[in-house]
């Protein structure tokens, strides 16, 4: 290591940076892509109910479950060589996907695709820190890469209706083959390497015990927010926990822990990982029941449904990019708490949406949260990320995503749960609906709208109406919840990421190698 206290990154940085946020839009645009394959895929390969879930399902499990692990190895064997190892793996499963004859080995792709994506999210965010020492620069690098998420969801869906327009399904997975081989003819080229100069050994164990406990943990809470507290999702759940917890037990005994938890120890770090993961808790699951609302209750159509979250896109995308611009005019700390409190206003508003206030009420408050909630993303990004040592940078960027992926399914878990038991609560059937239908009515609004479907009016009428309001209900339930969340959060960082969110003009160069 050698200091140089007058680091800025120039051309050749940022050019990298673009180069960077490419497998970081073709990650997202692969999370969104697929569901519009899903109804060409079926009528081709046939899949069962089990697989179609798998298909869906395996990549995410699996890139959260490998998270840890790679940005472990990225610190050991080099950044840039894991990216470019990840990246041929993802082109090559990529083919395998499109082209699979059967549904076995596309879940078997789309297995690969997850760890070989898990390579590309740690790997590129931990490079941003080795290639921008100056925190001002590393700010606003952090929030194009973000930008870039944000935009492959967004463009994903439009993608794949174009190639779904001309072609078959397996199209929508070769994108990833032209921006892979851009990636690894860039590669070398523009970023530089660095990896832990005394890494020691890596440890199979932790390995195996990190990857059980993610998947199994994961899999109970999505489980458990799609159908309920089942036997087989608590059982998941349970043993997730138990083996985090031997997981951790472990990494404190070893001398070489595959997670350093002295990580936790530094102040910025810890208090800016868990405020991201408060945020993200309330995210995932208000976009989930706002999406229902919209079409079930507003009556919109799935594409005037899509096209209302345009609003909320650019306000996302407008926070990423004002928040450095704000973080060097005003205290970090205080852009990220005055942001949750615009955030927490937004969720409030929910509380009064109701069956004729219309998609522009909500989608008004959906926009003040997501504005809000963007300075936190950045801002605190940046904090877990430039807070960690060099060496493990890796380790702490795949932490941070880890801990992004727990939140959003433990937040769809717990708000799914709330909306539920409140409608089941509310909901009145009406009398002369038949009783098989009724019952079906009492699980979810888009059961009570397909047993409308089956009635004549006034009974069906009736039923939709009764439906509508208790799931209103429901949401105005969740909007009060995920605002005293927000707002708490709000509190929490106006107290302890006020203090440590300053950083120093310029930083301890990292040298590559």
């Amino acid at each position: 290591m050698t200091e140089n206290m007058s680091i800025r990154a120039g051309r050749r940085e940022w050019i990298g940076l673009a180069v960077l946020i490419l497998p970081t839009l073709l990650l997202s645009i692969d999370v969104t892509v697929l569901h519009l394959a899903v109804p060409k895929l079926s009528a081709d390969l046939r899949p069962s109910a089990s697989q179609l879930l798998w298909i869906n399902d395996v990549y995410g499990f699996l890139i959260a479950g490998f998270l840890i692990t790679m940005g472990a190895i990225g610190d050991r064997i080099g950044r840039r060589r894991l990216l470019l190892i990840g990246a041929t793996a993802f082109a090559l499963a990529s083919v395998l996907a499109a082209y699979a004859p059967d549904a076995g080995l596309l879940i078997a792709a789309r297995g690969l695709l997850g760890i070989a994506g898990a390579t590309l999210m740690p790997s590129t965010l931990s490079l941003i820190r080795t290639m921008f020492h100056d925190p001002a620069q590393r700010t606003v690098a952090i929030s194009l890469w973000m930008t870039g998420f944000t935009g492959g969801m967004v463009i994903g869906p439009l993608v794949g209706g174009v190639l779904l327009e001309s072609f078959w399904w397996g199209s929508v997975f070769l994108l990833g083959v032209p921006v892979m081989v851009v990636l690894l003819v860039a590669g070398p080229l523009l970023l530089p390497e660095y990896r832990d100069p005394n890494p020691g050994r890596l440890d199979l164990v932790s390995v195996a015990l990190s990857l059980a406990a993610v998947i199994s943990a994961i899999y109970g809470i999505k489980e458990i927010a799609a159908y309920g507290p089942g036997t087989a999702p608590v059982l998941a759940l349970a043993a997730g926990l138990a083996l985090g917890a031997v997981f951790v037990r472990r990494q404190r005994r070893l001398a070489d822990p595959l997670l350093d938890l002295k990580l936790f120890a530094e102040r910025r770090f810890s208090s800016a990982l868990g405020t991201l993961m408060l945020v993200i808790l309330v995210g995932p699951g208000v976009m989930l029941l706002t999406a229902q609302y919209m079409q079930l209750v507003a009556g919109l159509t799935p594409l005037q449904a899509g096209l209302w979250t345009l609003p909320q896109t650019a306000a996302v995308v407008l926070g990423f990019m004002v928040s450095p611009a704000l973080a060097r005019r005003i205290r970090p700390g205080s852009v990220m708490a005055g942001g949750l409190v615009v955030a927490a206003v937004g969720v409030g508003l929910l509380v009064g949406a109701g069956s004729g206030s219309g998609p522009a009420f909500v989608v008004v408050a959906q926009v003040l949260f997501f504005v809000g909630a963007s300075p936190l993303l950045v801002l605190g990004t940046d904090l877990v990320v430039g807070s960690a040592p060099p060496e493990r940078a890796g380790a702490a960027s795949a932490l941070s995503e880890t801990v992004q992926e727990f939140g959003g399914a433990l937040g769809l878990a717990v708000f799914g749960s709330i909306a539920a038991a409140v409608y089941r609560a509310q909901v009145v059937v009406p009398e002369g609906v038949p009783a098989g239908l009724g019952e079906s009515a009492r699980d979810t609004l888009g059961a009570a709208a397909d047993a409308a479907a089956r009635l004549s009016d006034p009974a069906a009428t009736a039923l939709l109406t009764a439906a509508r309001a208790a799931f209103t209900d429901a949401l105005q339930v969740t909007a009060v919840v995920g605002a005293v969340i927000v707002a708490l959060t709000a509190v929490l960082a106006a107290v302890i990421l006020r203090p440590v969110a300053e950083t120093p003009e310029t930083e301890k160069a990292d040298v590559p190698v």
